[in-house]
């Protein structure tokens, strides 16, 4: 089922990882909810090996999403816009092919991976972020089931967050929601949320120690 979800960086200022990580564990584990598995989200980064027709180097994101075992996301990133492709997992045997025209940098590689909890018709996703096996911080995804338009439910979206997280969740809705507040929400919209949260971590001041962003832009 297509939900409406949102995507949070959990602030983790001691920079304690599994510390942080529990806390939210045991809040979640509080509220009744049962654990129904693992998840990962990961991304690859490639750059254009030369500069475009309209000046600066373009990003191709390479998403995978253990919900959507069987698919390939590539997210072509310009200055002016994203375009978002779901393929084949096989589109990931053509990647070498590209190599004259996109490059991945090393060590750029991201993943959010961690436990999956039910409660209710919520489905919570409690991630550890690392970047080359280093820990980055924390980033939890939140799905309401019954719905598909964050309009109809960002309300109770932030109540429930906020039962479990804190006031780092905000009253107003992130960038992102409010871009597509009307919208039908799809599997592409939340793979687009990843690759800005998994860019906040590569590239903000703290990598999700004091800071917090709400939903991807």
């Amino acid at each position: 089922m297509l939900v409406a979800l949102r995507l949070h960086i959990f602030p983790d200022a001691s920079r304690s990882g599994c510390v942080e990580t529990e806390k939210l564990h045991k809040r979640i584990m509080h509220l009744d909810a049962l654990q129904c598995g693992m998840f990962t989200v990961d991304c690859d980064t490639y750059y254009t090996t030369a500069q475009t027709a309209g000046g600066g180097v373009r990003k191709m994101h390479i998403v995978h999403n253990s919900d959507t075992p069987t698919t390939t996301y590539a997210i072509l990133e310009t200055p002016s816009k994203q375009v978002t492709l779901s393929a084949d997992f096989l589109f990931d045997l053509l990647l070498p092919r590209l190599d004259h025209m996109y490059q991945a940098k090393k060590n750029l590689k991201i993943e959010s991976k961690g436990a999956k909890y039910e409660i209710g018709d919520f489905l919570v996703k409690i991630g550890t972020v690392t970047m080359s096996g280093h820990y980055k911080g924390i980033l939890v995804e939140v799905e309401y089931l019954p719905c598909v338009t964050p309009a109809l439910c960002w309300s109770l979206i932030r109540e429930f967050m906020q039962s479990f997280m804190g006031s780092c969740v905000k009253p107003t809705p992130p960038t992102y929601l409010q871009n597509h507040y009307n919208d039908i929400h799809t599997a592409q919209d939340t793979v687009r949320q990843y690759v800005e949260k998994f860019n906040e971590f590569r590239e903000g001041p703290n990598f999700g120690g004091s800071q917090s962003s709400g939903t991807a832009n």
